[in-house]
């Protein structure tokens, strides 16, 4: 038992005590070493860890005594199956938390690269696909419906969500080759969503200022926003899709429902059916 005594401001302070469970209380000053109760429960904690100590000590040379009685056949017979049982629960916590997949996955701005994940990677991968599908980022906003401001107020959640979830989840594991599911998470960060938002959040601001009850349709720069913001939305769709494949997402083009139409060669929206995103996923152990 610790006594801390001492003087604040020249008032004297009772002393202290801590008491079985780590607390520290204030003592009387005509107790200083703890009353009748306190005694009481250290002592009743006392008793209690020796006997449990005993028991577990009874428990472990009961189960030695039994070992030592055994033959030599059937010792190994036992040795054997418990090397078997742990051998099994090895490889079963294996396949479920180690196990790499190589997926293929065609990255806006780049090229089709080649993705390694396992569980921990796979369940980051369907966090950002539930967040991106579900966001006015991937849902179309045509010229005479909805609000740009509340279209990029939705991408910014989207831009802090990905970075936060990113930031709570463990790195992936390093491996010789092949891009991780952090790569394809701050590429969109970095190449679809700063590069929007950094140009055109600004201008819209300066006309909320300038115009404190105007109307978006009254920006000058009100159709020039909403066909970048589409140009965002069809890379967007294509990172959703990537994410999908990352977390083994079956008919994930079904589950968004909106397909924004593909880019021209000369940069410009054409009509048609969007061609499928994604490849081939191969599993190594």
């Amino acid at each position: 038992m610790f006594v801390l005594t001492g003087h604040v401001a020249g008032r004297c302070i009772a002393p202290l005590h801590r008491d079985t469970r780590g607390r520290w209380e204030r003592m009387s000053a005509v107790q200083p070493g703890g009353g009748p109760n306190q005694r009481l429960r250290v002592l009743k904690g006392t008793t209690l860890r020796l006997l449990g100590a005993a028991f577990i000590g009874a428990l472990t040379g009961l189960a030695v005594f039994s070992l030592t009685q055994v033959t030599s056949r059937s010792l190994f017979v036992i040795t054997g199956g418990v090397a078997g049982a742990a051998a099994v629960l090895a490889v079963q916590w294996y396949q479920r938390t180690a196990r790499l997949t190589e997926v293929k996955v065609t990255v806006p701005q780049l090229s089709e690269l080649t993705f390694t994940v396992n569980n921990d990677s796979r369940q980051v991968a369907w966090q950002l696909f539930v967040e991106t599908v579900t966001r006015v980022s991937t849902q179309p906003l045509a010229s005479d419906q909805g609000v740009i401001r509340e279209a990029l107020g939705s991408m910014y959640g989207l831009f802090a969500t990905t970075r936060e979830t990113l930031k709570a989840s463990r790195p992936s594991a390093a491996v010789p080759s092949g891009q991780t599911v952090e790569y394809l998470a701050i590429t969109m960060l970095n190449q679809a969503l700063r590069p929007y938002l950094s140009h055109w959040h600004p201008r819209l601001q300066e006309f909320e200022r300038e115009h404190p009850d105007g109307q978006e349709s009254a920006w000058s720069q009100n159709a020039a926003c909403r066909a970048a913001m589409r140009e965002v939305q069809r890379d967007l769709y294509d990172y959703a899709i990537g994410f999908a494949r990352l977390a083994g997402v079956r008919e994930a083009e079904a589950l968004i429902g909106v397909v924004p139409a593909p880019r021209s060669p000369e940069g410009g929206p054409v009509s048609g059916p969007r061609p499928p995103t994604g490849g081939a996923t191969r599993t190594r152990g």
